[in-house]
């Protein structure tokens, strides 16, 4: 799997994206929080011990987008 850390920190980078729990479904997010599509890794799924939920197609594609847009330069 390749994963992109998600943190309720507040984050000021030019990348990372605000999610708030309206736009997660098929479960639920307790607070605001922030992806940050420049911290990618990868991890076995066997590792991933629970799924929150999972993102809305517009802020999924907006995450996308990021990643693609950091890996042209």
């Amino acid at each position: 799997m390749i994963l992109s850390q998600i943190t309720s920190r507040n984050v000021s980078d030019s990348v990372s994206i605000e999610i708030d729990p309206g736009d997660v479904s098929g479960g639920s997010l307790n607070v605001a929080s922030n992806v940050r599509p420049n911290k990618l890794f990868t991890a076995d799924e066997s590792i991933v011990l629970y799924k929150i939920g999972a993102l809305k197609a517009d802020k999924l594609m907006a995450v996308i987008t990021k990643v693609i847009r950091i890996f042209s330069g």
